[in-house]
């Protein structure tokens, strides 16, 4: 999961971020706590521009605009996954839910290796 914000969060506030993040991907996706990948990438402000498709919605310098790469999750997940992603920021964050952006990009178990030159999910190591 890859997490793009503009510069000037401390670090204590990065990880507070982080936190909050990965209790709804627990919680939503059913995953183990230790099935963790989370890579934050600060920018100047005039490199993010995060408009609003049309939508209405005002955005601030406080935007996280979140890529999520997954194995398939239906809709009912996905949906679950967004609000409380949205609930954890705004309460352990401050964060206004309209400076939360999400992408999720799916692919399969053939995709994925934790290590080891192994593909995990094929070899049964996990499920």
């Amino acid at each position: 999961m890859y997490l793009d914000i503009v510069e000037g969060r401390s670090p204590t506030e990065i990880r507070t971020l982080l936190d909050a993040v990965h209790e709804a991907v627990v919680e939503a996706f059913e995953v183990p706590e230790r099935d963790r990948y989370q890579v934050v990438r600060s920018h100047p402000a005039n490199e993010i521009i995060a408009l609003d498709t049309g939508l209405g919605i005002a955005r601030t310098s406080r935007v996280v605009i979140m890529h999520v790469v997954s194995r398939q999750r239906d809709r009912a997940q996905k949906e679950r996954f967004y609000a409380l992603l949205s609930r954890s920021l705004t309460r352990d964050c401050g964060l206004d839910p309209a400076d939360l952006v999400v992408a999720v990009s799916e692919n399969g178990d053939e995709d994925w290796s934790f290590g080891h030159g192994r593909a995990q999910f094929l070899t049964g190591e996990l499920t």
